[in-house]
């Protein structure tokens, strides 16, 4: 494990809107699949664990569960190798088989709400991976975001979660209908509980190569980042690694665990290194001034 460097500190921010004694409540959400979101997900909730905050998770995506998936795998291996790894505490919800609409979404609130109650009386953060569609419970969650984080792939096919894009020009157009669903979420987020909510879009899945493209997306984003109020983040490059990991449960910071059969490379440790820029950039509260110890 390489030495900290200097940088890897978090330095203190004002958080005045932060509310004392409650988890602060982190959704990793857009409305596209193939965004890296479950990946983000996990390796926040482990990295803020291995800081010594105690973190709860909630998986949206209530079919596909990529996220509860791969937190069952990870218990499986512990148990397995008599391991002891940070897991978080876990809330599952399930889909209401009513008929009626209305039934339907006040059954999942109350599920929603008794699981949000739970979880933020235990925990420091809550994790919520939304799914990659629009979806009541999707919903609910962006309405009581602190910090959104929106993973989106370095491709105007992606950037199109967020604007319209001129084909010709590339000019950045009109919000789409996501950033405008975020924008109503955060209207009722600041009349509900006069808190703000921090949009942070990270460029995930980033190609080391240099190409027109790439320099295009980050033009468009900075402009519209101006525009429609998020702030921009670095995100994870492409690494095999992230897929190899799943089945295992395991995350980049558990690969010198007792028991993993994975060589931890030069590549694992450019791949923590972006964790660790993620984290300083979302400047999380109960962080300030702490070193991040992996």
């Amino acid at each position: 494990m390489s030495p900290l460097a200097s940088a890897d500190i978090i330095k203190p921010v004002k958080q005045a809107e932060a509310g004392a004694g409650a988890a602060h409540v982190i959704v990793v959400g857009n409305e596209k699949g193939g965004a890296g979101k479950s990946t983000v997900a996990i390796h926040l909730a482990i990295a803020l664990m291995r800081m010594g905050k105690a973190v709860g998770v909630i998986d949206l995506d209530v079919r596909q569960a990529s996220l509860s998936r791969h937190l069952q795998n990870r218990r499986a291996w512990a148990e397995r190798r008599g391991a002891k790894l940070p897991i978080p505490a876990e809330a599952r919800l399930p889909l209401s088989a009513e008929r009626s609409l209305d039934a339907a979404e006040a059954e999942e609130k109350a599920a929603f709400d008794a699981a949000i109650t739970d979880l933020k009386a235990r925990c420091d953060y809550l994790v919520i991976d939304s799914p990659g569609g629009d979806t009541h419970y999707s919903r609910l969650a962006h309405s009581i975001a602190d910090t959104l984080i929106t993973p989106i792939n370095d491709s105007f096919v992606d950037f199109a979660l967020l604007a319209d894009v001129d084909p010709e020009t590339y000019e950045v157009g009109r919000p789409s209908i996501y950033a405008e669903m975020v924008w109503e979420c955060r209207k009722r987020k600041a009349m509900a509980d006069r808190r703000s909510m921090d949009w942070v879009v990270m460029r995930n899945r980033v190609s080391t190569l240099d190409a027109k493209n790439k320099r295009r997306v980050g033009k468009g984003l900075r402009a519209l980042s101006e525009r429609i109020g998020f702030r921009l983040a670095p995100g994870f490059s492409e690494r095999v690694i992230y897929r190899e990991l799943f089945p295992t449960g395991l995350t980049l910071l558990d690969l010198t665990e007792s028991g993993s059969a994975m060589n931890f490379t030069m590549s694992h440790v450019a791949a923590r290194q972006e964790l660790r820029e993620l984290l300083i950039v979302l400047k999380l509260p109960g962080l300030d001034g702490a070193r991040i110890p992996f």
